[in-house]
């Protein structure tokens, strides 16, 4: 019989994970590893995939807008910083567009426009299904560090 995972099960897992290291880097940081983001790179496209669990839900029972902007926001900010360096998002725009109540979640980052002062980038975040929950827009500005 399956041990049925509670919210604290959960986020002990989720504390665990990020705290196995003190790395803040692209790809591995405290708050990608709390939300169990596994970030990839095919072509000129960032992939950020995880798990949509209870700890990150809202009282309503579906993953939390905060959470599903921050995986666009990081898979938009690893693209820019894998292909040209490290930039800030000067704005985000996030449309919602259907709830997403756990399982498999992949949210696919890339360029509209990439410049030399100013990026354009673009994120969806998809459902285990396939059919898509969230997109977002961004203008990011690269950073001379």
């Amino acid at each position: 019989m399956e041990k049925i995972k509670t919210i604290k099960s959960y986020g002990n897992e989720m504390l665990k994970n990020a705290e196995s290291t003190d790395d803040q880097k692209f790809g591995s940081f405290y708050l990608s590893r709390f939300l169990g983001f596994n970030i990839s790179f095919e072509g000129e496209c960032c992939l950020v995939k995880f798990i949509a669990t209870p700890p990150m839900f809202n009282p309503q029972g579906s993953l939390h807008g905060g959470i599903i902007a921050t995986a666009m926001d990081v898979a938009m900010g690893h693209l820019l910083h894998h292909t040209t360096g490290s930039g800030v998002t000067l704005e985000i725009n996030v449309k919602y567009l259907s709830p997403i109540i756990g399982g498999n979640i992949t949210c696919k980052g890339s360029f509209l426009r990439k410049g030399k002062s100013i990026s354009f980038l673009q994120a969806h975040m998809y459902k285990e299904d396939g059919k898509i929950a969230a997109y977002a827009s961004a203008t990011w500005k690269p950073l001379d560090i």
